[in-house]
């Protein structure tokens, strides 16, 4: 497994998780709404900020029925068509917005749903390319996309294990050498009981390179979950109110819970620590409190020697270890010893 470098960001076990705040569609086709979401995603602390560039009528015949979730969230009268395509912003309003990003110092990402907008995309500079759920078998894209020489980040979300073995392979006959899959079960929202995180470590082991998770879930529980699994990448969709007509913003998170996230998944990381069994630094003083110590249970006269009966085992922890009990008797004191008084081995003759 090697590093992958988007942009000033790398993607290893060894760096923190990257990580992708999804714009989406949730702007509405309102690039007012779109520089929005950019600033909620620069005060969250997420690493990058994702949108969807594509041309409708390249995506979806005219007479395709809505997802169940687009219908309960957006109404079965108009079809998937017709949706989407309020949902496009133009080629400038795209390159409107990675300047403003750029201008902010996040990554700017955003996905691409056709050719035509692989090479738009590609030209508009993204770092980076990553390819939805719903795209691993289309050969033409990942063919398009692969012929870029970008990093590639793949969700997996419907895939069997021999769908995404064919989509890697298919991406590396075509020249991508740097892929990163995520992940993902797509459902809106997804059931916490349908999640299966172990599978990143599946895939992990299957194709020796970084894994990540897409997250459809409520809440932010299940992306932590998933840094501490290993997760290296974490993509989750935001909005900036969940109240908002469209199909996705439902299961998004709002700005200040996204916000908690990244909190969350940073304090996580640091929880990490390098695997060393040892005290740290803060217990160090805890430690002379909280053990104990060889202690005279009465009054012991110097010269004597030391009994069983004599000692106890009290706190502090700042003399001799309770584990030496038996290498202290039979010991002649130097001095008197009072009752309660933490012994030390220089007590001793």
């Amino acid at each position: 497994m090697y590093p992958i470098h988007i942009a000033d960001k790398t993607i290893s076990k060894e760096h923190p998780c990257f990580i992708i705040a999804e714009a989406g569609v949730n702007h509405n086709g309102d690039i007012k709404l779109a520089k929005q979401l950019i600033d909620a995603a620069v005060d969250a602390g997420a690493d990058a900020v994702k949108f969807q560039t594509f041309r409708a009528d390249a995506v979806v015949t005219s007479a395709a029925e809505k997802a169940s979730y687009q219908k309960e969230t957006t109404g079965s009268e108009e079809s998937q068509y017709q949706m989407i395509k309020q949902l496009e912003l133009t080629y400038q309003e795209f390159q409107e917005l990675n300047d403003y990003a750029g201008s902010k110092g996040i990554i700017f990402l955003s996905t691409p749903f056709d050719e035509e907008s692989v090479d738009f995309l590609d030209q508009l500079g993204v770092p980076a390319f990553k390819i939805p759920s719903g795209e691993i078998t289309n050969v033409l894209l990942l063919k398009k996309i692969a012929d870029k020489g970008k990093p590639i980040i793949l969700s997996t979300g419907m895939a069997t294990l021999g769908e995404v073995e064919e989509a890697v392979s298919y991406l590396r006959q075509h020249g991508a050498q740097e892929i990163v899959l995520l992940h993902c079960t797509t459902s809106y929202p997804a059931p916490f009981h349908s999640v299966n995180l172990r599978a990143m470590e599946t895939m992990s082991c299957a194709f020796k390179v970084p894994v990540g998770y897409s997250d459809h879930t409520e809440g932010i529980t299940i992306p932590i979950a998933a840094v501490t699994m290993g997760a290296q990448v974490i993509e989750k969709h935001f909005t900036l109110d969940r109240s908002l007509p469209g199909p996705d913003h439902r299961a998004s998170l709002e700005p200040d819970e996204l916000k908690a996230m990244v909190q969350a998944i940073r304090n996580s990381e640091r929880a990490f620590g390098d695997g060393v069994k040892c005290p740290c630094e803060e217990e160090k003083a805890i430690k002379k409190v909280a053990r104990r110590s060889i202690v005279a249970k009465i009054d012991i006269p110097g010269g004597a020697l030391i009994q069983s009966e004599d000692l106890a085992i009290k706190r502090p922890g700042t003399g001799i270890e309770p584990k030496y009990m038996d290498l202290l008797i039979g010991k002649k004191t130097r001095e008197t010893i009072y009752k309660d008084q933490v012994i030390s081995w220089d007590m001793m003759q």
